[in-house]
């Protein structure tokens, strides 16, 4: 590696920066995680339906559903900071707003702005990374991480929504998030130093930024790398939230304590921390992408049959909970890995995270109205299992083809150096 590449921008520790990214895309997780647990005050507050309540657990992936390429453009154009900073402030913005809303519309309308806030904040994320930390083992543990920002964040606002709801009520609770974000943004602001310019920088970076945003989406969209990771995103969004954004619904209905639900959901969804951060591992020790893939669709799809099939044996349901969420969280922290190998440069590493993030939204925003309305349609929860298991027989034949595409992009890397 060249001198100036290396130095290209004066960094502390990669460690230090991983943790403060990580750490905004754990607040930014907040925001996606308050929805769950507080559905059952918004339906008793606001009279919120079934079906409002769906739209309203997808609608923060309505921005990543649409504009993810654009987002992924301006942050290889822009410098990811500067895009990550924009973000924090709108997600800011949208959750003040949404705590003073007085209906179910006004809520709707503020989840919309939440979720571009959201996409600009954690979209850039990886892109930062790859163009800050240069060792791979390194990258791979800290993408690892960043995979798991989101089962962290959400399980945290799971756990502990319950009894700030209670306490302070849902609007207070949109307020201090909206106040946790702004800290986030300053967070970022002083401790990641400032995106490259054309006058600094490496040669790679400054010929990334110079690239017009046209080329990007042309050398994005024609290599078959960048849609292969976006399918897989695709089939296992969607899935994990609508299993794991109905739970507490689930278990209200079951007539447990919302002390209870809160406790039981945040396990699930922070036990997918587990695979993202073992994923990171397995990477940076030589495992292939394409095994970790295939073990985590299979364990999505068994855990799915067993959690909504078994009706009447409430402990196999929730392990099968644990073993979905556990063992699914290989799959992001392995995507976010193959996003940036599969990339097809240094240029375009925002922009292949950005198509992967617009049809992970787009599986989030389709994924919990679509199983609510099968459960509606039958009259419960127990034929949900055939939408999630489908996803998951799906994701491993994709599992194959990517490891293929990582395997040939490997060897040309290998080749031409």
């Amino acid at each position: 590696m060249k001198e100036s590449e290396s130095a290209a921008v004066p960094e502390r520790d990669p460690v230090v920066l991983a943790a403060v990214v990580v750490g905004v895309g754990v607040v930014c997780a907040l925001h996606v995680g308050k929805l769950p647990v507080a559905i059952p005050v918004l339906q008793a507050s606001l009279g919120l339906s079934l079906l409002q309540a769906g739209f309203l657990l997808s609608l923060v992936q309505l921005a990543g559903m649409t504009l993810g390429l654009v987002v992924g453009l301006m942050a290889d154009h822009l410098g990811p900071r500067r895009v990550m900073l924009s973000g924090l402030g709108l997600l800011a913005m949208g959750s003040a707003l949404g705590g003073v809303s007085t209906g179910v519309h006004g809520l709707l309308a503020t989840r919309v702005l939440e979720g571009l806030g959201f996409l600009l904040a954690v979209l850039p994320a990886p892109g930062l990374l790859r163009q800050r930390v240069r060792n791979p083992k390194t990258l791979a543990r800290a993408l690892g991480w960043w995979g798991a920002y989101m089962p962290l964040g959400t399980a945290t606002a799971l756990l502990c929504g319950a009894p700030l709801l209670e306490l302070i009520g849902w609007r207070l609770v949109w307020l201090l998030l909206a106040l946790l974000t702004c800290l986030a943004a300053i967070g970022l602001a002083t401790q990641v130093s400032r995106d490259p310019t054309h006058a600094r920088g490496s040669s790679s970076l400054v010929a990334a930024m110079a690239l017009k945003p046209w080329t990007r989406v042309q050398l994005t969209l024609v290599a078959s790398g960048p849609w292969l990771v976006a399918l897989a995103f695709f089939l296992y969004s969607g899935q994990w939230l609508a299993v794991v954004g109905f739970l507490p619904t689930i278990y209200s209905e079951a007539g447990y304590s919302g002390v209870v639900v809160g406790v039981l959901t945040a396990l699930a969804a922070g036990i997918n921390m587990a695979g993202n951060i073992g994923a990171g591992r397995c990477l940076a020790r030589g495992v292939r992408p394409g095994v970790l893939l295939s073990i985590a669709y299979l364990a999505m799809a068994m855990g799915a049959v067993v959690a909504f099939g078994a009706q009447g044996h409430p402990v196999w349901q929730y392990l099968a909970v644990l073993l979905f969420s556990g063992v699914g969280g290989l799959i992001p922290g392995t995507l976010f890995s193959l996003a940036v190998v599969l990339a097809p440069g240094e240029a375009t590493v925002s922009t292949t995270v950005g198509w992967m993030q617009q049809f992970s939204a787009l599986g989030q925003f389709l994924g919990p109205p679509l199983v609510a309305w099968v459960a509606t349609q039958v009259g419960g929860w127990h034929w949900t299992w055939v939408v999630t298991a489908s996803c998951s027989l799906l994701g491993v034949a994709l599992a194959a083809r990517l490891q293929r595409a990582w395997k040939h992009r490997v060897h040309a890397v290998v080749s031409a150096a």
